[in-house]
């Protein structure tokens, strides 16, 4: 489980943001462009220092400001898929996938069992050898999912996944996204501006204005109330 209240003055505005998301569920953060959504996860991830904050993942802290803890982010054991996926164009997909492992020093025989795993298991390994660069959107998208939970987070966060796919990658990689969120009992974040994202893949919904919380609950109950940020 994941509970963060963070504090961050910004340009425009202060985030002022209250964060609970639980174990095999998906919160969507949803909101215009300048809204603090993005802000949030690099904060939580530990990219972005915020002015206070309190964040604890599974009971572990990773960041308290009142008792100096700020757990360095290669050690936070976050998943995070950006929204242009961030694979390396010059690497296959087996070495995108096997950077985070080898990262953390494990032996190889792991990492080729969890290369061969996450290829698997996200339709790419017929792909395993070609390089990223010449890959689809949705292929590259894959690839940086399974490139997150191959490092087994005990978080898994998205930053517009699904921007600039097609209808059927789009379909794929949300279908994949709750089954192993659910699968591995993880907690996850999906940031979005389009209402249709957090009901196709959302158990909750944060719609945030300007830092702060506008309206939150039911994913499914948005529509009804999305006029508040001009979500679409």
């Amino acid at each position: 489980m994941l509970e963060a209240v963070i504090v961050k003055k910004l340009r425009d505005y202060t985030l002022d943001l209250e964060l609970s998301v639980k174990a095999g569920e998906v919160t969507v953060l949803m909101g215009v462009n300048g809204s603090g959504k993005s802000t949030t996860l690099n904060i939580i991830a530990g990219l972005l220092i915020p002015d206070t904050a309190s964040i604890t993942l599974n009971n572990e802290c990773l960041f308290k400001s009142t008792d100096n803890i700020d757990i360095p982010a290669e050690d936070r054991r976050i998943g995070y898929v950006l929204q242009n996926s961030a694979v390396f164009p010059h690497m296959s997909v087996r070495d995108n996938i096997a950077f985070g492992l080898r990262a953390r020093h494990l032996p190889r025989q792991v990492i080729a069992e969890r290369v061969a795993y996450w290829t698997e298991h996200m339709h790419i390994a017929d792909l395993i050898g070609v390089k990223a660069g010449n890959l689809s959107g949705g292929q590259k998208q894959r690839v940086a999912l399974a490139r997150a939970l191959a490092i087994e987070p005990a978080l898994l966060m998205l930053d517009e996944p699904f921007t600039g796919l097609d209808a059927d990658s789009t379909k794929v990689v949300k279908d994949l996204v709750r089954e192993f969120v659910k699968k591995l009992q993880i907690p996850c974040i999906t940031v979005t501006h389009r209402v249709v994202d957090s009901a196709d893949i959302g158990d909750f919904a944060c719609v945030l204005c300007q830092g702060k919380k506008e309206w939150e609950g039911h994913s499914g109950e948005i529509p009804e109330l999305c006029s508040v940020c001009h979500c679409t």
